[in-house]
């Protein structure tokens, strides 16, 4: 299905796309996680999201972001994926910070953030993560008709109806998770 929702990239029903996806994705997929999710191919040089905006001509209002957000309380580790549109950042020392009730949250590192999603790093995507981990979505994800995140690798997009992130297991609409730019 390619459409003006798609800005003209080649999609299919992600379930139709399995291939395309990180395993923990495509098992987030099959479980019935993101019907209207649509998959396309990119070149993995342009996963970022700036870069894909560019180079397929997709607005910047439609890149979503999935960052892995991490603090301690009490010695235990308290982690959070966020989820915010391009064109805002994540509140991580106010809001997440709250929300996981730790003393100071920053993002997970690169490598831990790759092990304990068994997604690529650039690619990594609200759907498939680790079952403990709530998913925080910024109230603006929800409106969008289709926002673009990753598909846990970095060769694809998922293109998913904003609303459905607010149907993920754990998920949480937060108001004003995130800041403009």
């Amino acid at each position: 299905m390619t459409d003006s929702t798609t800005w003209g990239l080649a999609t299919v029903p992600a379930k139709d796309g399995l291939e395309l996806l990180a395993p923990p994705v495509a098992a987030a997929i099959l479980a019935g996680h993101l019907p209207g999710a649509l998959v396309t191919e990119i070149d993995p040089g342009l996963a970022d999201t700036a870069a894909m905006s560019e180079a397929y001509d997709v607005p910047l209002e439609a890149g979503g972001n999935c960052v892995v957000i991490t603090g301690r309380r009490g010695g235990e580790p308290r982690t959070a994926a966020c989820v915010v549109l391009a064109t805002t950042r994540a509140d991580v020392n106010n809001t997440v910070r709250r929300r996981l009730d730790v003393r100071k949250a920053s993002f997970m590192s690169q490598d831990e953030a790759v092990a304990a999603t068994g997604m690529e790093y650039g690619g990594i995507t609200p759907a498939g993560l680790p079952e403990a981990w709530p998913v925080l979505v910024d109230a603006r994800v929800t409106a969008v008709p289709y926002v673009i995140v990753g598909s846990g690798v970095r060769r694809s997009k998922l293109l998913v109806p904003g609303s459905e992130l607010a149907g993920l297991p754990g998920a949480e609409v937060v108001e004003g998770l995130a800041k403009p730019v």
